[in-house]
């Protein structure tokens, strides 16, 4: 009487443990779909945030210095022999060119000219946005620095058209014990490459001033060829493209691994001229004239 009784208990024990299993695994089944949809949503999201941001237009940029013609250095800088290349680890994303130029008259004094072109490029990057949106940041960056040079006497700053997607010229007086000189500064923006030019003047030894009229002319000079430059670079027309942002390639697809500039700073742009320049005169150059 007993067996048959303890059968029974231990089948009616299984078969009430039985749905306890069944509920468990639908509990364990759920729960991985769940993570499994929400890996994919998120895998989604991340895609959709890449394909959202704009590809760079331009993937390459010219030789810094062979963006500013021969004849057009031949006018501001005249007695420059040749280009300086500063540095750069990366050719493809920055790069400068300097000029120096000292006319000496003998006792009627020297007039002396520096000039200095900056090229940055920016990829686009899903995280850091569109190759356009740096370099409008870094665009902004620049003219401020220009704008807050110390000792700088009366900056000034105004747009420049007909360059680029966007320019501004920056123009002030620094005065050194060489003499006074006049600097300007031009910072374009051409789609997701940044173009700063540094130009500046001296009369020394009782030489005349140059007018800082004519030198912010030559500098806006130099930035629209460089900007030319950037353009025919990334084979888009040249010069009569160079204002016009409708003829760029804005959606061509950079081939180029994504540059973080503030990273890279093993070939630091100048952006302002600096009181001790390599290039601009020393006591040696004032000694000569």
């Amino acid at each position: 009487m007993h067996r048959p009784t303890k059968r029974l208990t231990r089948i009616f024990v299984c078969a009430a443990a039985v749905p306890v299993i069944l509920v468990a695994s639908g509990c364990s089944s759920d729960s991985g779909d769940g993570a499994d949809k929400g890996s994919s949503k998120a895998s989604a999201s991340a895609s959709d945030a890449a394909a959202k941001v704009k590809a760079a237009a331009y993937d390459s940029l010219p030789q810094p210095c062979a963006a500013i013609s021969k004849k057009t250095l031949d006018s501001l800088v005249p007695e420059a022999k040749s280009g300086k290349a500063g540095s750069s680890d990366d050719e493809s994303v920055r790069g400068t060119c300097s000029w120096s130029s000292l006319d000496n008259k003998g006792v009627k004094g020297s007039q002396f000219r520096w000039l200095n072109a900056s090229l940055m490029r920016f990829d686009s990057d899903a995280a850091r946005g569109s190759g356009n949106k740096l370099a409008h940041a870094y665009f902004t960056k620049q003219v401020t620095d220009a704008q807050s040079v110390d000792g700088a006497k009366s900056p000034k700053s105004e747009p420049v058209s007909g360059t680029g997607d966007e320019a501004t010229a920056v123009t002030y007086e620094l005065k050194k014990k060489e003499g006074t000189f006049k600097q300007q500064t031009v910072v374009a923006r051409v789609e997701n490459v940044v173009v700063t030019i540094d130009y500046n003047g001296a009369g020394l030894a009782g030489e005349k001033t140059p007018g800082a009229d004519e030198l912010v002319k030559d500098a806006e000079k130099a930035a629209k060829e460089a900007v030319a430059a950037v353009v025919a670079a990334n084979g888009a027309g040249g010069s009569d493209t160079a204002g016009s942002a409708s003829a760029k390639p804005s959606d061509k697809t950079s081939s180029k691994p994504s540059a973080k500039p503030s990273e890279k700073s093993s070939a630091k742009t100048s952006s302002k001229p600096s009181a001790k320049s390599s290039d601009e005169p020393s006591d040696k150059a004032s000694a000569k004239s």
